[in-house]
């Protein structure tokens, strides 16, 4: 018997028309029925183009047709009320992607599982850049677990402006914003999609960033409602990609890049965290293997910006607030962040 995963993975087949961009990934998906051979697809556009919707009503029914277990298929589309674009432009689901005034650059750190060091690489490589000469904002949108307040030892709420604007806090010389600093204690956030996009949309459009050369936004692990929801909202200038050694992180990331490469979101870089330990005697042990990160860029053909031993000096840094590389640069644990950050900028060079 067909299940909705098989539907779905089928239809990651279908692209938005004009993007490279599959309508599983877009969300458009909103309701699959099953009934023995039979299976009924509902599909939710948000532009009132008919030629759209005809072109993704009959990619996806040839594209289910394809399938052995299913004898009767029917798709539908439903559309909002509108008037198509003139000349017969097809707006998409980046139609509302817009710039903001004085960000230069702005660029995502993201991973494709949890627990592989994404929020200390954040910190520590904002701090870097921060050590170059850039100025420099650091964006949690982790809205779930936020961590970049505590690392960064911010505790402050932002102040507001006359027109209603925040106004992120100062730590060590970095612009920080974090839903942590919104909330109240060890408050949780149970929000659905609608309101994790709202959000970010608001990080963007209701901050007070100033100018800065570039902001950092530091993503929730995964592929998920906050990653297309910055991609919806402002146009990343590109990704930077954390791992771990071992295949079981580096199997994950390999859906985060395929995730910015379908929204056409250059890769800047892949970093390896966690890529050995050093004993006190000298002796090199590499607890999670090592060099799986370089080569997986050189499979990938993106960048390898480099990698970060595990160091107590790192860990400490981020349970104090004060990251390594802002605290000690010139350290071996600093270093290898100031290398990372080179490599980034004179790849953007």
């Amino acid at each position: 018997m067909i299940t909705e995963d098989e539907i779905k993975h089928t239809l990651q087949s279908v692209k938005y028309p004009g993007y490279n961009r599959d309508i599983v990934s877009f969300g458009l998906i909103k309701a699959i029925e099953i009934r023995g051979t039979s299976a009924v697809v509902r599909i939710g556009l948000t532009t009132p183009s008919k030629e759209v919707a005809a072109q993704i009503k009959t990619e996806s029914e040839k594209a289910l047709q394809g399938l052995s277990s299913i004898k009767d298929v029917r798709v539908d589309v439903e559309q909002p009320a509108g008037t198509p674009t003139a000349g017969g432009a097809q707006p998409s689901p980046f139609s509302q992607q817009s710039r903001i005034p004085g960000l230069k650059r702005i660029i995502a750190v993201a991973s494709g599982k949890g627990g592989v060091g994404k929020s200390t690489v954040s910190v520590n490589l904002a701090g870097a850049l921060k050590h170059l000469g850039a100025t420099i904002g650091l964006l949690d949108c982790d809205i779930y677990g936020p961590s970049i307040p505590l690392m960064m030892g911010v505790h402050q709420k932002p102040t507001v402006t006359e027109d209603e604007k925040m106004v992120p806090p100062l730590a060590h010389g970095v612009k920080v914003l974090s839903m942590g600093l919104l909330l109240e204690g060890d408050q949780p956030v149970i929000w659905r999609g609608p309101m994790i996009m709202k959000t970010i949309q608001q990080f963007f459009h209701a901050v007070e960033w100033g100018e800065l050369d570039v902001l950092l936004v530091d993503l929730p692990p995964g592929t998920g409602d906050a990653q297309l929801s910055l991609c919806q909202t402002v146009p990343l200038d590109g990704g930077v990609i954390v791992t771990t050694p071992q295949e079981a992180s580096l199997g994950v990331v390999r859906k985060g890049i395929a995730m910015f490469q379908k929204v056409n979101v250059p890769i800047l870089g892949l970093v390896e965290n966690m890529s050995y330990f050093t004993t006190p005697n000298g002796e090199r042990v590499e607890i999670f293997g090592h060099g799986g990160g370089r080569a997986e860029a050189a499979r990938q053909s993106i960048p390898f910006l480099g990698e970060v031993p595990i160091f107590t000096e790192i860990r400490e840094g981020g349970d104090k607030g004060v990251p390594v590389v802002m605290s000690a640069p010139k350290s071996a644990a600093g270093s290898a962040f100031l290398k990372i950050a080179e490599a980034l900028v004179a790849n953007q060079s």
